[in-house]
């Protein structure tokens, strides 16, 4: 299967701009928020979450940052990295901590997302926003804002682009044993 287009730029920016005012309207504000974007492309994506919030709520939400490499599960304690791009800006201790990610898979990230951010503290709650939700969860995960479900079968893969890492926003579905 070819590469085939799902998400254009324009689809991106409506998305996140209802993802925002959802994240807005079910923590009724954004006065204890904290937007943390998952290293990589979570990142560009929280920053671009937290513009628009200011844009309508006049409030700038703090944007952190979160390398989950040594929380993972599928790397041996002795061969994961240290976490040298989390960069948290303030304490998460009792704030409403909105995790964001590109694309909701199995969970298993979220889940070592989840593990890295209580060791940060003790966030008053954690919430999920994603881009994709592309199924065939392997744990209880599920996001609480999406961009956009995009049902897949797992021969598939979901490539997100973000101008920030890539130059381009789009989001693409092509077969995983393609280059």
């Amino acid at each position: 299967m070819p590469r085939k287009l799902l998400m254009t730029s324009e689809d991106i920016g409506r998305a996140l701009v209802r993802v925002a005012h959802e994240i807005v309207e079910k923590n009724k504000g954004a006065e204890n928020l904290l937007i943390v974007g998952m290293w990589t492309r979570g990142v560009p994506l929280a920053h671009r979450l937290a513009d628009i919030i200011q844009g309508f709520e006049g409030v700038r939400v703090p944007v952190g940052v979160l390398d989950i490499n040594s929380y993972r599960d599928d790397v041996s304690f002795l061969e994961s990295k240290p976490a040298k791009h989390t960069n948290i800006p303030v304490d998460v201790t009792d704030k409403q901590v909105v995790l964001v990610d590109d694309v909701l898979y199995t969970g298993r990230s979220i889940r070592a997302a989840m593990d890295a951010l209580i060791d940060l503290g003790r966030p008053s709650s954690i919430q999920l926003a994603v881009l994709i939700d592309r199924g065939h969860r392997e744990l209880p995960v599920r996001a609480d804002y999406v961009g956009k479900n995009i049902p897949t079968s797992r021969a598939e893969k979901v490539e997100v682009y973000v101008k920030e890492v890539d130059g381009e926003d789009g989001v693409a579905i092509t077969n995983s044993t393609e280059k």
